[in-house]
């Protein structure tokens, strides 16, 4: 009987160490109990109920992918990083890899649903504060496993390097996501040699770098994220859907706490009733039973989604409209121009919507969004890419270039106007 317990303990030990089957990376090894044990976790398996590209499936109608989909891919990524750095010669111990793992798994534990819009309207802190919460509710409950990680998640740990693989210009975040979303909306243009580059990856003085062989890849990789923001996450479509769910959620949030009723999940009431500032979060103040994170962990895509759904019979014209607008892919109208849009024709296009849409002045703001959006494929005053040459000496990726990289690291700053598209405006 005591060698049949055994056995069963060691069979349940080889269980954490799994095969996934990933549609864009093959298959992927979880190599460590701790990393099982934090995909199991109900925290991160929410990420599955969260679409990595938020709306951007109504332009794409392959764009379904998860951030749980992509986290995972970012895990396996990082254990090649590891791999390829390790056959350099450089020191990476097995503790330093499997938290480095670990930090790039939860990067996007604290992310809202559809992507940013939620920050932008519900709560006013940022997912990146709320990851680390997470990952430090997590640590408790793992009793301190986590503490590398996240040592190294706030580039608080020695090995400076191994935060840069967690976030910089090169990370496993972006290597990771614009593969995936490439696959998965069909956007060629964001296709990039994943493998190449992650093999011409250095260590010199504690730094991220590149072989210089690398830097074809660099180019290619640098080009693909500037074209998948115009294409894709900056598509303008995109940008009336997200633009269009924020002023529903907007309209919703001031019902509720004017008192109407207003049918949601008992995770998105929560958020409509009440206004959360980041020190909320940070005390995870209680509230009707539960802290204000146990709520977070269980509010997704599902919440908004069912909600709104019903929201399109609603009495209330605005939200009733912006509802039945957003379920039925009714979207806005949206122009792109170079300059501000200016309070004048704000003001026209206001007066036009009160005259046939609303009939109310102080309502007509709902269906009327303007703002900016900006393209920077590089950065060049934030964490550079450095490469290395064979002489052992670095430079800036866009010294090392032989291509003219200027237009990717200029800001690219455009303007739109949403209206609804049956208003007849010149």
């Amino acid at each position: 009987m005591k060698n049949l317990n055994n056995e069963f303990v060691i069979q349940q030990q080889l269980n954490k160490k799994k095969i996934i089957n990933d549609p864009v990376l093959g298959f992927i090894n979880l190599q460590s109990e701790i990393i099982f044990d934090l995909i199991e976790h109900p925290v991160f398996q929410r990420l599955r109920r969260i679409k990595q590209l938020g709306l951007s499936y109504l332009v794409f109608p392959g764009a379904n992918h998860s951030r749980f989909e992509h986290a995972l891919g970012a895990s396996h990524l990082m254990r090649q990083a590891i791999s390829a750095l390790r056959l350099k010669g450089h020191e990476i111990t097995e503790a330093e890899a499997e938290a480095v793992t670990a930090a790039i798994l939860l990067h996007d534990i604290g992310h809202a649903p559809f992507s940013h819009v939620l920050e932008n309207t519900l709560v006013e802190i940022s997912h990146e504060e709320i990851s680390l919460l997470l990952m430090n509710r997590l640590n408790k409950h793992f009793g301190g496993k986590l503490d590398l990680a996240i040592q190294i998640f706030t580039n608080k740990y020695k090995k400076r390097f191994l935060h840069q693989l967690v976030s910089s210009q090169l990370d496993m975040d972006r290597l990771d996501y614009l593969n995936r979303d490439s696959f998965f909306t069909g956007v060629a243009e964001g296709t990039i040699g994943v493998e190449r580059i992650i093999k011409m990856f250095n260590i010199w003085n504690d730094q991220l770098v590149v072989d210089e062989k690398g830097i074809y890849s660099i180019e290619k990789f640098l080009i693909s994220r500037r074209l998948m923001y115009w294409q894709v996450y900056l598509h303008k479509t995109v940008v009336s859907a997200e633009s269009l769910l924020i002023n529903i959620l907007k309209r919703a949030k001031e019902l509720a706490i004017a008192g109407q009723q207003i049918y949601s999940t008992p995770a998105l009431k929560i958020f409509l009733e009440n206004k959360f500032s980041p020190v909320d979060f940070k005390r995870n103040t209680m509230v009707e039973g539960k802290t204000v994170l146990d709520w977070y962990s269980i509010l997704d895509d599902n919440d908004i989604s069912i909600s709104i759904k019903e929201w399109q019979w609603h009495t209330d014209l605005v939200l009733s409209s912006l509802a039945k607008s957003l379920n039925n892919r009714k979207l806005f109208r949206t122009q792109l121009q170079t300059s501000p849009v200016t309070k004048i024709t704000e003001g026209k296009i206001l007066e036009i919507i009160t005259r046939e849409i609303t009939g109310d002045s102080a309502l007509s703001k709902y269906f009327l969004m303007t703002g900016e959006i900006t393209n920077n494929a590089y950065n060049k005053h934030n964490g550079k890419i450095l490469v290395l040459d064979k002489t052992g000496n670095i430079k800036d990726m866009q010294q090392a270039s032989d291509m003219n990289l200027n237009a990717l690291t200029k800001t690219i700053r455009k303007y739109f106007l949403c209206y609804p598209k049956e208003l007849d405006i010149n």
